[in-house]
């Protein structure tokens, strides 16, 4: 099942991210943040927290005030020397390849299955309970298990140390949570011969923080999105686009897939008249990625099925946006996720439109899959719930495995009318943030209809220039192993 795109309108788009993202990319590269800073610190050792409870890398990078600006390495080097502070860099890294490695061991001898592969989030609040949940759904056929963050935990400007369990609406994303986690689903995954992924969420103030504990307790997938802080959280822009390279470099090296957030511009907008922008962000999304030695078969785009079910031939809307964006993102791990916007207390419609949502992913050959719950309209679901969505989504991954390949688009008709309207609305969108500057458009509501200015929202203070002589020893690392790779 194949669309017929306008290949030369695919090149230009790309072409116009590049000119999105350049001036952004000069700005990222003269300015640091606090929470990179921090991040650093923690690559280098310095972690756990004081007697206080205050994490120990962010007592460092707030006594260091204005000489912040040198960096926090050099500040270290100071103490201990260069070649100390490059020693521990490397060991840092190391740990990190070590547990990349651990992965890929795993990957081989406890293979996966053929994707979509099921996606199911756990959010007790209680990570021992999180535990538990997680187990269950892997047991009922989960491939992937993700931990949803304690509500409002992306604007607290550090990282909780230790176990946790009294989170709202979710779990605190912290390293020690990660390792009880990791620890279950390995073991879960040595009964059910296969391997069993663990997502969190490295978006909020502390992205990068998050990227670095992910990549040593070796979580597989983060949400990290360019923008989604930005438009959902009011987190400040250019805080933001620092902290999403750096946390973008960690997440190349220690093989975590990204996920992106477009699916979100869709449960806010119209999901007909939002597709141009989803597209676009996913262009630019792309860009940002590259340009921090992210490779394509980490990068988990985002996309929805959120379109009303009331509207006529919504289906072939549905697949024609899938399809496009399997299309030109070929190598990428695509993030699908379910109906929410449209959700209602009627279960039975929900479970089918959850149907409908599974036909969709696995006919455009979608890799990530986030089940979709039949109570998502009522109350935060239950193991039956999830045992429910797996279930159905087995079905019909199943009877319908191959169906998308026995198919063809007809040509000029409603899926590939409708695909190249969203290309082509995709390009005159880029061309315009292209011609006034990212910042200016998102001020101007070009994504998910929410304005943000360059220096407004959280974490604004936290941003800071370099200084002439400002180091991060990390970013040399990396950048030649990205090089090399």
């Amino acid at each position: 099942m194949q669309l017929e795109l306008d290949w030369d309108a695919v090149a230009e788009c790309r072409d116009l991210a590049g000119r999105i993202v350049g001036p952004v990319g000069a700005f990222i590269a003269a300015h640091s943040t606090v929470s990179v800073e921090r991040a650093i610190a923690r690559l280098l050792g310095e972690a756990g927290a004081g007697a206080d409870g205050v994490p120990v890398a962010n007592t460092i990078v707030e006594d260091l005030g204005p000489r912040l600006r040198h960096g926090v390495a050099n500040a270290m080097a100071a103490d201990l020397g260069r070649a100390e502070i490059e020693n521990r860099a490397r060991a840092g890294l190391a740990k990190i390849d070590a547990r990349r490695r651990e992965r890929e061991t795993f990957l081989e001898r406890l293979p996966q299955g053929e994707p979509p592969l099921l996606y199911l989030i756990v959010a007790s609040g209680n990570i021992y309970e999180d535990r538990v949940a997680a187990v269950a759904a892997a047991e009922a056929g989960a491939q992937i298990i993700a931990v949803i963050r304690s509500t409002g935990q992306s604007l607290l400007d550090f990282v909780p140390e230790g176990a946790t369990t009294e989170g709202f609406g979710g779990t605190y994303a912290t390293q020690e949570n990660f390792r009880i986690m990791r620890e279950a689903l390995d073991e879960a995954g040595e009964r059910l011969g296969r391997y069993v992924m663990l997502t969190n969420y490295a978006s909020g103030l502390c992205m990068p923080e998050i990227a670095a504990l992910a990549a040593l307790e070796r979580l597989d997938m983060l949400l990290n999105d360019s923008m989604y802080g930005i438009l959902f959280r009011d987190i400040n822009m250019r805080r933001t686009f620092v902290d999403q390279h750096f946390s973008r470099m960690l997440n190349a090296y220690a093989g975590i897939i990204i996920n992106t957030g477009e699916d979100n511009y869709l449960t806010t907008a119209d999901a007909v008249e939002q597709a141009p922008s989803v597209l676009a962000s996913q262009f630019i999304n792309e860009e940002f990625a590259h340009r921090a030695g992210l490779p394509d078969r980490q990068l988990g785009l985002g996309d929805a099925f959120e379109i009303d079910p009331d509207l006529e031939d919504g289906f072939l809307f549905q697949l024609a946006q899938a399809q496009l964006t399997r299309q030109i993102f070929p190598e990428a791990p695509l993030k699908y996720m379910p109906p929410t916007k449209h959700m209602t207390g009627d279960i039975f419609k929900g479970h089918l439109m959850d149907g409908m949502f599974d036909l969709t992913s696995v006919m455009t050959h979608q890799t990530i899959h986030l089940c979709g719950m039949l109570t998502e309209a009522i109350h935060t679901p239950l193991l039956g719930d999830r045992a429910l969505s797996i279930e159905g989504a087995r079905y019909v991954m199943g009877t319908a495995r191959h169906l998308g390949d026995e198919l063809e688009i007809k040509r000029g008709g409603i899926i590939e009318h409708r695909a190249r309207h969203v290309l082509d609305l995709a390009r005159t969108r880029l061309q315009h943030v292209a011609e006034i500057g990212l910042e200016a458009a998102i001020e101007a509501r070009v994504f998910a209809d929410v304005s943000r200015t360059p220096t407004g929202g959280r974490g604004y203070e936290g941003v800071f220039e370099r200084a002439d002589d400002y180091w991060n020893p990390f970013e040399e690392l990396l950048g030649h192993v990205s090089a090399a790779r």
